[in-house]
């Protein structure tokens, strides 16, 4: 039997959000790493106001100021950290430096989020030659360093498109690099929580009502409980102190 859209009454998550919500909020540790997060974000988005230097400027790097100590042992105001050998301002180098690190990070963590809940999701709710495949994949790829991947990636693209392409878009590899590395921990986390979440009574109530399978995965079984208690768990350091 199949029903419309609008027959089907959805669980209200309201209260879990804010049950998660509540709990990292109340958690000392969660929010002093959040404000250390939020104050790496405003300090890589102000670089360019709070830096000494400008790292585009030629004069930026003077080998005549090379290697100078920090201002409080060599008493030189104008370099705050010291310098380095190539004589730039370590500060300026810090804080334009923090800007591409975050981008690298969020980036690579949000494809590597999406992949991994994706197939740990299917893999955990198909089952059969499905899940051992995609298990199987991230066996494979779980094997390999990370850091062997990421060069080997770098070297062939450097060498089929050349140096000039690859200083242009050596971020981007980077980044998918990392990305695609490191889905297997989310696919494996995920699909631990749906091979359990799938025996419920309401996946059970979907399925009789004649909702997709795709449905089921993406509109009830993430959203409503498995990514909530995911998220829930991963967020608040608590569950490490056990």
């Amino acid at each position: 039997m199949k029903y419309s859209k609008k027959d089907l009454i959805h669980p209200v998550s309201g209260s879990r959000w804010s049950h998660i919500l509540s709990g990292f909020v109340g958690d000392k540790l969660a929010m002093l790493a959040l404000i250390i997060f939020l104050f790496y974000c405003l300090v890589a988005l102000l670089a360019p106001l709070v830096a000494p230097f400008d790292i585009v400027d030629p004069a930026f790097m003077d080998l005549m100021n090379s290697e100078i100590a920090p201002s409080w042992i060599s008493g030189d105001s104008r370099f705050l950290l010291g310098t380095d050998a190539q004589g730039r301002d370590l500060l300026s180098v810090i804080l334009y430096g923090t800007r591409l690190s975050l981008t690298i990070g969020i980036c690579a963590v949000l494809i590597q989020a999406t992949l991994g809940i994706c197939i740990g999701l299917v893999a955990g709710y198909l089952g059969g030659r499905i899940d051992n495949f995609l298990m199987r994949c991230a066996d494979i790829q779980l094997s390999f360093s990370n850091m062997m991947v990421a060069i080997v990636f770098l070297a062939i693209f450097q060498s089929l498109f050349g140096m000039a392409r690859y200083q242009q878009l050596a971020m981007v590899i980077l980044i998918l690099v990392i990305g695609l590395t490191e889905w297997p921990l989310f696919a494996r986390t995920i699909r631990a929580s749906v091979l359990a979440e799938k025996q419920q009574e309401y996946v059970d109530a979907a399925r009789v009502m004649g909702i997709s399978s795709k449905r089921i995965m993406f509109r009830h079984i993430l959203p409503m409980n498995l990514l909530g208690d995911w998220l829930r768990d991963h967020l608040n350091p608590r569950t490490y102190k056990d």
